[in-house]
């Protein structure tokens, strides 16, 4: 142990331990802005300088580790003035229109800024302004950028696609997409993860809102609007809500009170997608020698992108079920467009998702089928907001959700099962898959959380479970960089699985990238327990009971895999 004292306080940390984790301990915060734990420690912003008795130079605290004896002086006159000059000199390259930020409100800069009392800068202003279109779901402002290399290293360390990268050197020092691309030629699989981690708004999602208020003007149009599993895990984080009032019911209610007709759930599309997805797994495993191992699941359209780009040689892996939002979709445009009288083009389908490359999963050639075709230009889903935008609507009507009764989902696409919930946690669609597959080998339902195995928030987890005669090998991933280790081990022949689960974000959509952003801070551990909370909770278990998805095979699809259900559910590509 190390023995120092920080701001008069004496106290004993491990050996190594850094400046920044000691003075946490002892309840000391050290500003900081580019510092994000065992991913970015570089000290770009030189924010975080602390005073050490007897040196005349400061350190930086997110890097340095402690020493036995030392005193440090996190907030003495010399550190706030040397703060308070490094924190103006990022502002004289920052486009401080804060009113019109998307991080107004929820940004460490602004906040840094305020904290010191910043006013005024004394240096001059010297923006720079690069062009990017902003029809991409994924929107770079050059203007904000504060240089801290955040994006870079979640990119690099995490998601491993290395699609930022430094530019420029002295004052023209800027991130940009690597490579001299621009970012439609890059391989971005728009995870978002850059922009959970940007410290201000240089990174954010396009934002779709105002197609949303077009639409809900427009007394033709019969809005319909779903809802992702892991959104109603952290939509109140956004609006201070605790997360006691933050329910699904409330949810529900401010949906309806913002105007949309329709108020839908995609856990009912997951339930869907398990009738599908575990169908097509029982048909591969019994014809294994004519079927490509393991089946991929298909759900999370940045893995897809991924598989796509970096292994195209596996894209025959994938399954070809199409997302819960897709399949969503393609039933509000057909099935239940027939039970309103409507042709599909009367009809906008509105996504609430924790992703932000759901937007683009969206406009994809095969999302187009409720229409007949992309050529007759009516996709199955219009307009994709993720969980930030949906936050913005709540307060751009003037809603106070606390104050709302709680309201339930509509029919016929309102009804769901435990399993259809936790499909937006890691593990969740692996886990509702077997509950399903179980069934339908043994004709009897298993224990619900007999499969808990999968749980985790473990980069990569792996288990065995029996299913008839055959013992099923499954492989659970979250994190794209995870992805690329699994996949460059079996196609060296190292490892072998029948059925794998691949999210692109840490702890699966719980922490996708369109989640409300706590800056520094990881939630998906917070917010996928919830999930199983309400799994347990729920009446029925699995996807299989779900009287409303049964009503719609009987009365439109036919059975799981079917002619229908593969024309309008399933990629064909």
């Amino acid at each position: 142990m190390v023995t120092l004292t920080i701001d008069n306080k004496r106290i004993s940390v491990p050996e190594g331990t850094t400046i920044m984790k000691a003075a946490a301990s002892a309840g000391i915060m050290i500003p900081h802005l580019c510092y994000l734990e065992g991913i970015n420690e570089i000290s770009a912003c030189k924010v975080c300088v602390v005073e050490v008795q007897g040196k005349v130079k400061l350190v930086t605290a997110c890097n340095n580790p402690v020493e036995e004896g030392m005193v440090l002086y996190t907030n003495s006159p010399k550190v706030r003035s040397v703060r308070r000059t490094n924190v103006e000199l990022i502002l004289s390259q920052h486009n401080s229109n804060c009113a019109t930020c998307v991080r107004s409100g929820n940004c460490n800069l602004q906040k840094l800024s305020n904290d010191l009392g910043i006013i005024d800068v004394p240096y001059k202003k010297e923006i720079m302004e690069m062009p990017w279109n902003k029809d991409f779901p994924l929107i770079r402002d050059f203007g904000k950028c504060i240089k801290c290399m955040r994006c870079v290293q979640i990119c690099d360390k995490v998601q491993a696609l290395h699609i930022w990268d430094v530019q420029n050197t002295g004052s023209r020092t800027t991130v940009d997409v690597s490579r001299n691309r621009t970012i439609e030629e890059s391989d971005c699989s728009v995870c978002g993860q850059c922009i959970t981690h940007c410290p201000t708004g240089a990174l954010r999602e396009r934002d779709d809102t105002g197609k949303i208020f077009k639409v809900l003007a427009d007394p033709e149009i019969i809005t319909v609007v779903q809802v992702a599993p892991a959104v109603r895990t952290a939509w109140g984080e956004a609006l201070g809500l605790p997360s006691h009032m933050a329910t699904e019911g409330r949810m529900v209610a401010a949906l309806k009170k913002i105007g949309f007709d329709y108020v839908f759930d995609t856990n009912f599309s997951a339930d869907l997608t398990i009738m599908e997805e575990g169908s097509e797994l029982l048909a591969r495993l019994a014809d294994p020698e004519e079927k490509r191992w393991p089946m991929f699941t298909s759900c999370c359209p940045a893995w897809v992108s991924f598989v796509k780009s970096q292994y195209p040689q596996l894209a025959g892996n994938l399954s070809t079920a199409k997302s819960p939002q897709q399949m969503f979709g393609a039933v509000a445009k057909t099935y239940f467009a027939q039970k309103l009288g409507v042709s599909p083009e009367k009809i906008c389908c509105i996504s609430i998702m924790p992703c932000v490359s759901k937007k683009r999963e969206a406009t994809l050639p095969d999302m187009y089928s409720a229409g007949g075709g992309r050529e007759n230009g009516i996709p199955d889903v219009d307009i994709v907001l993720t969980t930030r935008e949906f936050a913005r609507l709540i307060r751009a009507e003037h809603i106070a959700p606390a104050l709302l009764m709680e309201e339930a989902f509509d029919s016929p696409l309102g009804a769901s099962s435990g399993a259809g919930v936790i499909f937006g946690v890691t593990g969740g669609v692996m886990e509702a898959a077997l509950r399903t597959a179980y069934y339908c080998v043994e004709g009897v339902n298993p224990p619900a959380d007999i499969f808990s195995d999968v749980r985790g928030f473990e980069g990569r987890k792996e288990a065995s479970f029996q299913l008839g005669e055959r013992t099923i090998r499954t492989c659970t991933v979250n994190g794209l960089g995870n992805a690329r280790e699994l996949i460059e081990e079996l196609l060296r022949g190292e490892v072998s699985y029948d059925f794998v689960e691949v999210m692109a974000c840490p702890g699966g959509c719980v922490g996708g990238g369109g989640q409300p952003i706590l800056d520094g801070v990881e939630m998906a551990d917070v917010r996928g327990p919830k999930l199983y909370q309400l799994d347990e909770k729920r009446p029925i278990r699995f996807s299989h009971e779900n009287p409303e998805v049964l009503k719609l095979y009987e009365e439109y699809l036919g059975k799981p895999l079917g002619e229908q259900s593969h024309r309008l559910l399933h990629t064909h590509d």
